[in-house]
């Protein structure tokens, strides 16, 4: 017997009745291993199955069965010959009876996938990754990528002793991965790929490697960056971002919830909300991956998110909100879906729960002796808080001006204003913190900025306006200020706030070039309606006397805004009636004012009309006021604001009332405003502001303020002298 016969196992006579398709892939393989695949007899192997389709399947159950073998044998020189084989059948041929061929082929593939050694599972993920990028003629109804997904997500978690050994191991999980989202993703009848059971292993494999990149970025070792000194396929982190930004991409309308949800999954595991620089990174490549018009489910998922945690530490919420304002900012032009209020509902509820928490923490520190790490907790809330209204602001300052003005009226409704009932009435211990009036009101600057409305009834309507109007009277100068802010980003609609920054007496109006137009009916017709309470609340906000001098700053920009956008000849005349009137009560023996505010508000009234003589171009007026201007610098500069507003001006004991040049005359002001035009005949009139029941509890104390005393009192068993009234709206 020929001893090649006998060494293959068939008989010399028997040897040519051997199926041509075994002989043609026996004759593939060399002797040597190490010569390589023989390239003629590869050739007429791929022309044998491109002429007989119908062997494909016997062609591949054959070498898979040698595959097989040889793995076993460790004859690996072998196993790379049947997959480079393999894959040149795959590429070249291209019909129906590919179906049998391909299951035989995956079969080879998982079985090198299986296997501990490194090598093998590189090279079974090279040769997944080629077949992932051939486009079949027709689908597969059958088949299912479930074992891939399992054995390529474990590979992406490699604990491999060997540093090179464990990359190359991630690098071909994450090909792998990548490969049967491109197989799969655009394939309608392997929908399955997005569904739980394996976004839940997918997505975790890329965070993994993205994560641990950035991990050894804080750790202070050196780490290679996508395309520096290492190739992106080659780097895990890079490839696995690349990888996450593409199934991102391909995930329509109905599969979101289920790509972000392992997201949130992965960060609450790996506890990477304090620090979240990586979420807010993870993010970020979620709203620029995914398609414009899905940003609002990422923003909803957030939110439920938040609302899952709403009892977890501080920072954890904190870094929650934080990777919400980054998701806002990116979809912030784009949509942002329909149920903006349930958005703005939602922050504010964790505003209102955050208050709350510092409310109890504060109370349990005053009991206890533990005072330092109660202000650590306190400190910890107010990031949460302060994290809550940046991105409420940026949010609204988004919204286009319809919205603005819903988002305006649902967070004033939030705010507790004693005399609105129809507002929300929130719980007691929050409504003891004038933190938390101001936190809210915080919100609406922000999103009143850059707000353009074409008449002023539309953007100051009374169920805003109202509650507005009685903050500004409360004792706390800070929550003024806001107040005013929030008037001057409403009724400058031509951004001339910056020209106007800074009391002063300014020499030459026209060189600020302000913007105006004609005021308009509507507006006309706004002024008459609610002039009078506008006047009324900024005469009584300049006596409070813990007016600082910013407060006077704002109340020279609101008097100078409401010149430029709303005044009409009648308008001017009531503002004219409006400084004489502080003027007069600055100078008055019966208000118990500090003679800084009496100072001030004499100041105040200089740099309005000085302004407003120029703004109307009156030259009788002008003079009038700049002589007055003139007698003070010179004999009482402390009525001018910039001596008054200086550090370290000296005040007088009193202020000489009988010295009539150095104050603004009624009779002389009319003169200079007698004919066409003005009802000078108006001015004779004193301004005097209406007292309304409002002002029982918001003119001298805030309101948070006022019943905090009344609780206390009650609590002490004196309800007979307790006026109780205030606080039924509270307990309906």
């Amino acid at each position: 017997m020929d001893p090649e016969s006998s060494e293959s196992g068939v008989c010399g006579c028997c040897g040519p009745l051997r199926p041509r398709y075994k002989r043609l892939v026996d004759n593939i393989f060399p002797e040597d291993p190490k010569d390589g695949l023989s390239k003629s007899d590869m050739e007429k192997l791929t022309f044998y199955a491109v002429s007989a389709p119908e062997k494909l399947d016997r062609i591949g159950a054959y070498l898979a069965e040698r595959l097989s073998r040889d793995v076993v044998r460790h004859r690996y020189g072998y196993v790379v010959i049947a997959m480079e084989a393999l894959d040149q059948l795959l590429m070249a041929c291209h019909s129906q009876s590919i179906k049998p061929f391909v299951e035989s082929f995956l079969h080879m593939v998982a079985k090198l996938l299986e296997s501990r050694e490194p090598d093998l599972q590189v090279l079974g993920t090279n040769s997944f990754v080629k077949f992932a990028n051939i486009e079949e003629d027709t689908p597969s109804y059958h088949r299912r990528y479930d074992f891939f997904v399992s054995q390529f997500s474990a590979m992406c978690h490699s604990t491999h002793e060997d540093p090179e050994t464990r990359t190359r191991i991630r690098v071909a999980g994450i090909k792998g991965l990548q490969g049967v989202v491109r197989k799969t993703v655009n394939d309608e009848l392997q929908a399955i790929i997005w569904e739980p059971q394996h976004m839940d292993k997918l997505i975790p494999s890329m965070l993994f490697n993205m994560q641990d990149s950035e991990d050894l970025d804080r750790a202070g070792h050196p780490s290679t960056p996508s395309g520096a000194g290492q190739d992106g396929d080659e780097n895990p982190a890079a490839l696995a971002e690349s990888c996450f930004r593409e199934l991102l991409g391909r995930a329509a309308y109905g599969n979101m919830n289920n790509a972000v949800r392992p997201v949130l999954v992965h960060l609450d595991s790996h506890h990477l909300w304090d620090p979240n620089e990586f979420a807010v990174s993870c993010f970020r490549i979620i709203m620029y991956s995914i398609q414009a018009q899905h940003s609002h489910h990422v923003i909803q998922q957030v939110l439920n998110h938040l609302d899952h945690h709403n009892k977890n530490t501080p920072r954890v919420r904190a870094g929650i909100v934080q990777v919400l304002l980054e998701t806002v900012a990116i979809a912030a032009k784009g949509s942002v879906g329909p149920t903006v209020l349930e958005v703005f509902n939602t922050l504010l509820k964790h505003l209102r729960m955050s208050v709350d928490f510092e409310l109890g923490e504060t109370s349990r520190r005053n009991s206890s002796s533990s005072v330092s790490s109660g202000r650590g907790k306190e400190s910890e809330e107010r990031i949460v808080q302060n994290a809550i209204i940046q991105t409420i602001g940026f949010f609204g300052g988004n919204l286009p001006d319809y919205q603005r003005a819903e988002v305006m009226m649902f967070v004033m409704g939030k705010v507790p204003v004693y005399g609105t009932p129809c507002h929300t009435p929130l719980l007691l211990g929050g409504l003891t913190s004038p933190w938390f009036q101001k936190s809210h009101l915080r919100l609406c600057p922000q999103v009143t900025s850059g707000f353009k409305s074409k008449s002023m009834a539309a953007a100051l309507p009374p169920p805003f306006l109202d509650p507005l109007f009685s903050i500004s009277l409360m004792e706390d100068s800070e929550l003024r200020q806001l107040v005013l802010e929030i008037l001057h980003n409403i009724i400058d609609r031509h951004d001339n706030r910056a020209k106007l920054r800074g009391i002063r007496i300014i020499p030459n109006v026209a060189a600020l070039k302000i913007k105006r137009e004609k005021i308009s009916k509507q507006d006309v017709a706004f002024m008459k309606k609610h002039g009078q309470q506008l006047y009324r609340h900024i005469y009584l906000g300049c006596k409070e006397e813990d007016n600082v001098h910013k407060n006077f700053e704002l109340l020279f920009t609101t008097l100078a805004t409401v010149t430029i956008e709303l005044a009409n000849e009648e308008v001017v005349i009531d503002l004219i009636r409006l400084a004489i009137a502080l003027q007069d009560m600055a100078l008055g023996s019966e208000e118990n004012m500090p003679m800084f505010i009496r100072c001030g508000i004499n100041a105040l009234v200089a740099a309005y009309l000085n302004f407003l003589s120029q703004m109307i171009a009156n030259p009788p007026f002008c003079q009038h006021v700049s002589k007055v201007i003139e007698l003070r610098n010179l004999d009482a500069p402390y009525l001018l604001p910039e001596h008054i507003f200086r550090d370290k001006c000296r005040l007088p004991e009193s202020l000489d009332k009988e010295d009539r040049q150095l104050y603004f005359q009624t009779a002389d002001m009319a003169e200079c405003l007698a004919g066409p035009g003005y009802n000078a005949e108006r001015l004779s009139i004193p301004y005097i502001p209406q007292v309304t029941d409002e002002d029982r509890l918001t003119r001298r104390k805030s309101f948070v303020d006022t019943i905090s005393l009344q609780v206390d009192i009650m609590s002490n068993s004196l309800p007979d002298k307790v006026d109780t009234e205030p606080l039924k709206w509270l307990l309906r």
